[in-house]
C-alpha cells in the first residue's frame, strides 16, 4: 500500500521529489514561499503514515554569529512547529532534515535517531553536510543509509542559499601586497545554473518558475541534494519494512 507523506516547509520540493521517485505520496504543507504559515496550520489525526520536512536552520547554521555580527536578525527557529505538527498529525513515522548543529526533534511517544550525512558519500557532487532525525511511534529503528565504499575526493563545496562572493581586491598597507576579500553576496545565472548540476536537478529545472536569479539561488541553496535525499527516501523505506525497489524487481 502505498505511504501517504506530509511534507513541512516544502520550498520547492527536493526532498518530496526523492521520495516521490521511491513511491511514497507526498502532501505538500504550507511554505512561507508561496505565502503559508506553518503556524496556522492543523494536520488532521491518523491520516499520514509519515512526515518530513526541513524547518529554517538559520538559528543553528554555522554562519549564525556572521549574520548576527553584520546587523541582521536570525530566522525564527521553527523545528517547535515541525514537532507540534507531528504531535497533532501522529504519523508512523517522522524525518527531520536540518543542520548538524540543530537539535533533534523531541515529540513524546517517539523514539527518534540521528545521524549526519554528507552529499559526497552518497554518490552526490557536493561536501554539504545534513543531520537527518528519523523517529518511530513504536521502536528505537534507526535508518540504516547506504554509503559509498569510494567517493570522489574533491567534492564541490555546499551551495548557499546566500549565493556567491563578491571579491575584490585589498592592499596591505604601504607594502604593495595586495590580497583578495570578500565583499557582499552575488547572484548571477551562472551562480544557479552550477547550483542545479551540484544539487542533481536538470540545467531547466526552474526555466518556467516565477523566481528572480537571487530567488532562484536562495530556494536551491536551501534544497536537500537530491543525490543525498534519494539515500535517505530508500532508507526510510527499508526501516518502515518496504521492499527496496531494486529488490522489487529482482523478485
Amino acid at each position: 500500500m502505498t505511504q501517504l507523506v506530509l511534507s513541512l516547509f516544502p520550498g520547492i520540493g527536493l526532498l518530496d521529489m526523492a521520495f516521490e521517485e521511491e513511491g511514497f505520496c507526498i502532501v505538500r504543507g504550507p511554505d512561507l514561499l508561496w505565502g503559508g504559515d506553518i503556524k496556522r496550520f492543523h494536520p488532521p489525526a491518523g491520516r499520514f503514515d509519515g512526515v518530513i520536512g526541513g524547518p529554517p536552520c538559520q538559528a543553528f547554521s554555522n554562519f549564525r554569529h556572521l549574520v548576527k555580527h553584520q546587523g541582521f536578525q536570525l530566522a525564527e527557529n521553527l523545528i517547535p512547529e515541525f514537532e507540534r505538527c507531528v504531535g497533532e498529525a501522529q504519523p508512523e513515522w517522522l524525518l527531520m532534515e536540518n543542520v548538524p548543529d540543530a537539535p533533534p526533534p523531541n515529540v513524546g511517544g517517539y523514539h527518534v535517531d540521528f545521524q549526519i550525512l554528507r552529499d559526497v558519500w552518497v554518490g552526490g557532487e557536493t561536501n554539504r553536510a545534513r543531520m537527518f532525525s528519523f523517529g518511530h511511534r513504536t521502536d528505537g529503528r534507526a535508518l540504516e543509509i547506504e554509503t559509498l565504499a569510494l567517493h570522489r575526493p574533491d567534492p564541490e563545496p555546499a551551495i548557499l542559499a546566500s549565493g556567491g562572493h563578491r571579491v575584490r581586491p585589498v592592499k596591505i598597507g604601504g607594502s604593495g601586497k595586495v590580497k583578495r576579500q570578500n565583499s557582499g553576496h552575488m547572484y548571477s545565472a551562472a551562480y544557479v545554473a552550477r547550483a542545479l548540476a551540484c544539487q542533481g536537478l536538470p540545467s531547466d529545472f526552474l526555466k518556467n518558475a516565477p523566481l528572480t536569479v537571487e530567488g532562484k539561488t536562495r530556494v536551491l541553496g536551501n534544497g536537500v541534494p537530491l543525490a543525498m535525499g534519494r539515500a535517505v527516501a530508500q532508507a526510510v523505506k527499508r526501516a518502515i519494512g518496504l521492499a527496496h525497489p531494486r529488490q522489487e524487481a529482482a523478485e
